[in-house]
């Protein structure tokens, strides 16, 4: 195939883009953000006034949508993590300074800016692209073809004739199976931000090609933005007065826990300042039994920490996953927050969301008719893969020679765009 292959993997978190030829590997396209070039692109929109013109509205996505959000939260729209609500049918439409934005239209407008900042490797796209998805959409109840229907709208947008889908943990055994030397049926675990997703395959090789035998899958709608709460849950809010109390009418009560749901959504943070909820905090200084614990949950609400808190949280989640104690410290104007902990601590905080994916493991080995001792290989792969606790779930079932991992965020794109060179694709991936 001569044509230029392009995969996509829209991520909860991130997108990251791959452009096949007709020969050798895949390449990233890269995004010259403000700190530094990445590939990984963040998955987020901000709608925005410039200073120059604070009547009018300009659109960013990816990092320059953060920073945007960062210098003026109040007056800035941000919106990330919207690939959760492909397939709710609950959601319907979302009002944007005074225009009505459908969820394909926030997909396309997030796609138009992605292209454009992708400069030249993006300027003349090709006519086919595909596209990976989850094996389960995230949500209570997800409606796949809703969710497929919407990626249609938004992609054909670009100018895409033929847009075709292959399941993440697909494109990413894709990407593995070329490293294959003989016959093997392979488990994929796809750990992104939203969902943790697994395909078993069987990979065969005939005539030079690799054939592949879907034999099951099965997902769960939680992943490393589920870690990340827990981290704040267990190690900030505390010291932000949750679990404290306050005294009203000559009783001591506790302090309302829904104030630290917020902090499941770092973007979420700022839109406390105007709330119902911002005005009950406040007066909780004067009521609080520990006042200096509400006075720093007003602070980070008011100079809206949020963003540098969760890179601090995302530090301390990588650190543990290489080492068995790190130090977090969370420090912005007043607020001086740390402490040690151990890897042990961080597996216990995060247990539910583990037993969760761990039952999603089986259930894809059961969908295949499988025992451990029937996968040839384990390939593991996105950010959260590389969490000690997460890995473990897979060394308690396959010996650890089986178990492979590496290109943790690259892998899907890259395995999606060299499926486009595959002379029968249908084996892959195939139209909403």
């Amino acid at each position: 195939m001569s044509e230029l292959c392009i995969g996509i993997d829209f991520g909860t978190t991130n997108t990251v883009v791959a452009l096949a030829g007709a020969q050798g590997p895949a390449h990233l396209v890269r995004f010259p953000a403000p700190e530094r070039e990445v590939f990984a692109f963040r998955s987020a929109l901000s709608f925005y006034a410039p200073p120059d013109l604070p009547n009018e509205r300009q659109i960013e996505a990816g990092p320059w949508a953060i920073e945007a959000y960062v210098e003026d939260p109040l007056e800035t729209r941000f919106i990330q993590s919207f690939k959760s609500f492909a397939a709710s049918e609950s959601f319907t439409e979302t009002q944007i300074v005074g225009r009505r934005y459908q969820f394909e239209d926030l997909l396309s407008t997030f796609l138009l800016k992605l292209r454009e900042h992708g400069g030249g490797d993006l300027a003349d796209l090709p006519r086919r692209v595909i596209v990976g998805r989850p094996v389960i959409f995230a949500g209570a109840a997800p409606n796949e073809a809703l969710a497929l229907g919407r990626y249609e709208t938004a992609f054909r947008r670009l100018g895409f004739e033929e847009i075709l889908y292959a399941y993440e943990p697909v494109g990413a055994a894709f990407f593995f199976a070329r490293e294959l030397k003989e016959d093997a049926t392979v488990l994929v675990g796809d750990f992104g931000g939203g969902t943790s997703d697994f395909s078993i395959i069987r990979f065969v090789r005939r005539g030079g090609e690799i054939a592949s035998i879907p034999l099951g899958r099965a997902g769960v709608g939680v992943a490393g933005d589920a870690f990340d709460y827990r981290i704040i849950d267990n190690l900030v809010s505390p010291a932000l007065g949750k679990g404290s109390s306050y005294t009203s009418f000559g009783k001591v009560l506790p302090v309302p826990n829904r104030y630290y749901s917020t902090f499941a959504r770092w973007d979420q943070l700022a839109l406390m300042r105007a709330s119902r909820d911002m005005r009950e905090i406040r007066k909780l200084v004067r009521e609080a039994v520990e006042p200096e614990k509400i006075e720093r949950l007003v602070e980070v609400l008011d100079e809206n920490y949020g963003y540098r808190l969760y890179r601090a949280v995302s530090e301390l989640k990588e650190a543990l996953s290489s080492r068995d104690a790190a130090a977090f410290r969370f420090a912005a104007g007043g607020i001086d927050i740390g402490a040690q902990v151990e890897r042990v601590e961080f597996k216990a905080w995060i247990a539910p969301e583990l037993r969760l994916i761990e039952d999603a493991v089986d259930r894809a080995l059961a969908d295949a008719g499988l025992g451990a001792d029937g996968v040839d290989k384990v390939f593991l792969t996105g950010g959260s893969s590389l969490v000690p606790a997460v890995r473990g779930i897979f060394h308690r079932r396959f010996d650890a020679e089986r178990i492979e991992s590496g290109a943790e965020l690259e892998s899907i794109a890259s395995g999606l765009a060299l499926m486009g060179r595959e002379r029968d694709l249908g084996k892959w991936a195939r139209g909403a």
